[in-house]
């Protein structure tokens, strides 16, 4: 199964709270902590415990540092760390990946080479630590992506070994660069540290995606305000644009009538489920239809580029969908020596719906030469004759075809279909 993350940052970020959410989540301690032996052998433990935040439950992570003096790590002394540290290649990845946002943008602040940086920031053993365990999290909980919504700032002053800065910070705001943010909240929210974590690992969305949810993890931060949860939130689930189908759609006032019938016979052979029209009024009152496609996922790029070429739109909008479908099956009945397939939808066992399939239905009348409502009406009639009615049992509930019903054919007695195809 694909996994997917999306962490709320609605409350701030900071690298121990994001940190502590992916541990809550069900990364493991063991696996977080060897990696950051890797890069720094012997000098960080970390350990986490339940604590409360406005009254909710999280975890906080601490990351207790040995007694020995730590030096002020240069960014080029730290990769180099990293490049030789026993980890996992997608792990090593993102890790200098992380660190040199960081390291460009307080060069940026700071006006040196990111080459020549070494401040508390990238240096210090904790945020070495929060960097390599979040990637390392992320790497153990297999997730294929990551997405986040607008992050929170704070706003306020903090005092920093540069002095007294305004809030956001100015690294903070050089990796907000192109970032949708909010000033909300009283001091300092998301730090150089976690707002690195989070413009580099993942990637920005104004809501919450549609996932199948699969757990939960929740990262507190150090301080427990009163007007807010101080917290991280990580969601993993199965991404729904994967495992459903997908809608598009685009609104269309410029197009020959004559054309839709082709445009959706086309749309059919690209690979969608089904395709069909609605009438609309657009802007200044012009008449215009709305084209739909529903479409599994794997198809949607043939389906967008159909659309594209055999209409007059010059743009589209997709999004995904969720289908509940009842079990089908044809079951073929005997007209005039000809078969016609009785569809039927079941549940529990129970017919709910049967219908002649028109497509026989109209076959037969323009090889009979008759009206297609006379073979219609005969075919809802053998349908009831063999017992193919709402509330009947389903014809394989007992095994074998019952008394009166319809035979198998050579392609075997009835033929299923996947519970989500389309008919």
């Amino acid at each position: 199964m694909t996994v997917t993350a999306w962490v709320d940052v609605s409350a701030g970020v900071a690298g121990d709270m994001l940190l502590g959410a992916l541990l809550d989540a069900g990364a493991a301690l063991p696996v977080v902590q060897a990696a950051v032996d890797a890069v720094l052998p012997g000098t960080a433990r970390l350990s986490v415990e339940p604590v409360v935040r406005a009254g909710l439950r999280a975890v906080e992570l601490s990351v207790e540092v040995s007694g020995e003096q730590q030096p002020h790590r240069r960014w080029r002394d730290l990769r180099g760390s990293i490049e030789r540290a026993d980890l996992a290649a997608p792990v090593r990845r993102d890790v200098l990946a992380v660190f040199g946002a960081l390291a460009r943008a307080e060069a940026r602040v700071h006006g040196i080479a990111a080459e020549d940086v070494h401040f508390h920031e990238v240096g210090a053993v904790d945020s070495v630590a929060d960097v390599v365990g979040v990637c390392a999290a992320v790497h153990d909980l297999k997730l294929a992506g990551l997405v986040s919504g607008p992050v929170a700032l704070g706003s306020g002053h903090v005092r920093t070994q540069h002095g007294l800065l305004a809030v956001p910070v100015p690294a903070v705001l050089e990796l907000a660069h192109g970032w949708v943010v909010a000033g909300d909240g009283r001091g300092e929210l998301a730090t150089p540290t976690g707002m690195a974590l989070i413009t580099t690992l993942t990637r920005q969305v104004p809501a919450m995606p549609a996932i199948r949810i699969g757990a939960v993890g929740i990262g507190a931060g150090t301080r427990d305000p009163a007007e807010r949860a101080n917290v991280v939130r990580v969601v993993l689930g199965e991404p729904m644009t994967d495992a459903d189908e997908v809608v598009i759609e685009a609104n269309i006032d410029d197009l020959d009538p004559r054309v839709w019938p082709s445009v959706l016979a086309e749309l059919l052979r690209a690979g969608a489920a089904d395709a069909w029209l609605t009438p609309i009024l657009m802007k200044k009152g012009r008449p215009a239809h709305t084209l739909h496609a529903l479409t599994p996922s794997d198809h949607a790029a043939e389906v967008r580029e159909t659309i594209i070429k055999h209409t007059s739109t010059i743009g589209v909008r997709q999004y995904p969908v969720t289908k509940y479908a009842l079990p089908r099956a044809w079951v073929p009945v005997e007209i005039d020596g000809t078969t016609v397939r009785i569809k039927i939808a079941f549940q529990d066992g129970v017919i709910r719906q049967a219908t002649p399939e028109f497509r026989d239905v109209e076959a037969l009348a323009h090889a009979a030469g008759r009206p297609v409502q006379d073979v219609l009406r005969q075919a809802v009639a053998a349908a009831q004759a063999s017992g193919l009615t709402p509330g009947s049992p389903h014809p394989d509930s007992s095994g074998k075809p019952s008394p009166g019903r319809a035979t198998p054919d050579s392609h075997g007695a009835y033929r299923h279909t996947h519970e989500g195809e389309h008919s």
